[in-house]
């Protein structure tokens, strides 16, 4: 009897533990997202064309980037700087960058944010991007290039 009851009370707490906690994970429009990685694909070609990279430091709250292209473009106003957490989606948040002049941008971060992130950095018009992942405890300096 010890056998039965016991597979019945671990069924019992696999559906409660399934129905109250939240993977974050999935998502209710793959379908959208799934026609957008022509679009993503293009931003990353597109900043691999102009040649963008980036330097990200943190200090702190405060989030500074060097922006660097290899082509004559002008810099935009703003920038932002996507923190994707790999496995919790509604952790997920966007800090908008300021210009300061001649490549740096300047943003604060609105939460403590530690541990592994996937960092997106895109300007505001989403023509480019550039992307990596950053260990936050370790190193608080990160280099970000296009995907190639």
């Amino acid at each position: 009897m010890a056998g039965p009851v016991t597979v019945i009370i671990a069924g019992v707490i696999t559906i409660w533990l399934a129905m109250t906690s939240f993977d974050g994970m999935v998502e209710d429009d793959y379908y959208k997202q799934g026609l957008a990685v022509n679009q993503r694909i293009h931003r990353d070609r597109m900043a691999e064309q102009l040649g963008l990279r980036a330097e990200v430091m943190r200090s702190g709250n405060l989030l500074r980037v060097m922006l660097s292209s290899q082509a004559q473009m002008p810099f935009p106003d703003q920038i932002n700087f996507r923190f994707s957490h790999p496995t919790r989606g509604g952790m997920d948040h966007t800090v908008v960058l300021s210009h300061e002049g001649q490549g740096f941008y300047r943003g604060v971060l609105g939460s403590d944010v530690a541990g592994r992130w996937h960092v997106f950095l895109e300007d505001q018009e989403l023509t480019w991007r550039l992307l990596g992942d950053w260990q936050l405890n370790a190193d608080d300096r990160l280099q970000l290039k296009p995907l190639h």
